[in-house]
């Protein structure tokens, strides 16, 4: 059965599927991939980095003949970054983590449609006062940054789809198989948002290290937590934790975040075992459902086993 929403007529798709526009992994490459395997490729773009941007924009938008789009970080971009974004055509601008209303008015004059990630219910109902087009509502099990006093996927989508309606709405956090799709849908969303699932693929922009790690992983391993923020200097508001796989720094400053602010020579130690290569060299952002990622494929093969997992899925839940 062909798994039709309002998301993949809104885009002209083939699955309801979206690649999460993670900040830096997600890059022309693997955007374009989701989007030949019939889901909505998302560039990462993150704090709109100019070098970056003129690197994998151009990947993107020549990667692919199928719709894509381009995701940033509100609270840390400015609108120079939308409009270089918008200059190559994609179909959508996502936003994330912040007050978009500065950035609605350039997506809407170049005929973009307008995302908007939320955390909670009150950025929800601002995403409907805006006229999102498309909402993307985010549980607390998603891997990397996300609201400190959120909800669980299960029942914050629904809440949203009701608040929400008619407009379409995205589930993310905790999906990295075709059966958490289709609970997604089964939630009344019109698709599902997929991070984690997507950067142990061949095209992702991220270290050998990372993806062996995600390959490896356990939901267990992961932790929500701003830890990692505070000794990386991250200028991230304090509302938002990020959801990672197990770290030393993480085993050493858990539940002394105050002491850890004010101790510069914790950030000190922290660049000198970056430099020592004894820790990572980025936080492993992971979802709670890391246990599902078993390999490395191409994601324009994943999308399309996402979607024919998500169609048995309905298929048997159809039976019973």
């Amino acid at each position: 059965m062909a798994l039709s929403t309002e998301f993949t007529e809104l885009f002209g798709v083939r699955h309801p599927i979206a690649l999460a526009p993670m900040g830096g992994s997600a890059g022309g490459a693997l955007a374009a991939a989701v989007s030949r395997g019939g889901g909505l490729g998302m560039l990462g773009a993150a704090d709109g980095d100019r070098e970056w941007l003129d690197r994998e924009l151009p990947i993107v938008a020549s990667g692919t003949d199928q719709p894509w789009g381009v995701g940033f970080l509100t609270w840390a971009i400015d609108v120079g970054a939308v409009e270089r974004a918008l200059e190559y055509g994609p179909r959508a601008v996502m936003f994330s983590f912040g007050d978009p209303s500065p950035f609605v008015a350039p997506v809407r004059q170049a005929g973009a449609v307008l995302i908007v990630q939320v955390t909670d219910l009150e950025e929800a109902r601002q995403a409907v006062d805006l006229g999102a087009d498309v909402i993307v509502a985010q549980g607390t099990e998603a891997g990397g940054h996300g609201a400190r006093r959120g909800r669980s996927t299960l029942p914050f989508v629904p809440v949203v789809v009701d608040l929400a309606a008619p407009t379409p709405v995205l589930a993310a956090g905790g999906i990295a198989d075709g059966r958490g799709v289709a609970a997604a849908l089964a939630l009344g969303a019109s698709g599902a948002l997929i991070g984690t699932r997507f950067q142990a693929t061949v095209e992702a922009l991220v270290d050998p290290a990372i993806s062996k790690a995600i390959v490896e992983g356990r939901g267990q391993d992961t932790e929500r937590s701003s830890v990692l923020d505070i000794v990386r200097g991250s200028r991230w508001q304090s509302k938002y934790t990020a959801r990672t796989l197990g770290h030393p720094y993480l085993d050493r400053w858990r539940g002394r975040e105050a002491e850890l602010a004010g101790d510069p020579q914790a950030s000190r130690d922290y660049q000198d075992d970056l430099a020592r290569s004894v820790i990572p060299p980025l936080p492993v952002w992971a979802g709670e459902a890391v246990d599902l990622i078993t390999d490395l494929p191409s994601a324009a093969d994943l999308v399309t086993t996402l979607a024919a997992q998500a169609e048995e899925a309905l298929s048997r839940a159809g039976r019973r």
